[in-house]
């Protein structure tokens, strides 16, 4: 390879350089006070949201307030049963969805509170489903403070459903 000077800098005649780039993120992300206290809530059962400063209940919680951005710190238990405010049905559920069994995609505004969560619902049918309709969580026999500690939403059999 040529020697690289004034006149051939640049000009690729030069040597290549090179420098091993390793990509790592050497911290850890903590959850903080309000998103840490709903996991935390869901490994212990006991489903938790924030009151904004309007004294709505939002679920999950949120660490600033939606209309204020003024901080929210005061927990309010909810639940554990709630109504289905709008749903979908999934009739063929891939690998990635958490049922393998057709299921309903619902927002479900849980008692106490004024905003909806999304989870799976277990119906039999699309019939069982409904706008109105009552659900409660079912639990993951093992939790480790994740949403996925509520394996699934099932119907109670009161509210506006078929169930």
């Amino acid at each position: 390879m040529p020697d690289v000077t004034d006149s051939t800098q640049g000009t690729g005649a030069g040597e290549i350089l090179k420098a091993p780039l390793i990509i790592e993120y050497p911290f850890k992300r903590t959850t903080g006070p309000v998103i840490g206290a709903f996991l935390t809530g869901l490994r212990e059962k006991v489903l938790v949201g924030s009151r904004a400063v309007d004294g709505r209940v939002i679920v999950p919680p949120a660490e600033f307030d939606p209309v204020t951005a003024e901080d929210l710190t005061e927990l309010v238990e909810v639940g554990p049963e709630g109504e289905i405010t709008t749903w979908a049905w999934v009739t063929s559920p891939h690998e990635k969805h958490p049922l393998d069994q057709p299921f309903a995609w619902a927002l479900i505004k849980l008692d106490g509170a004024d905003t909806a969560m999304l989870g799976p619902v277990a119906a039999a049918g699309i019939d069982d489903v409904a706008t109105g309709s009552r659900v409660r969580p079912v639990w993951a026999e093992e939790r480790e403070g994740r949403i996925e500690d509520i394996s699934h939403w099932e119907l109670t059999g009161s509210g506006g459903g078929g169930a």
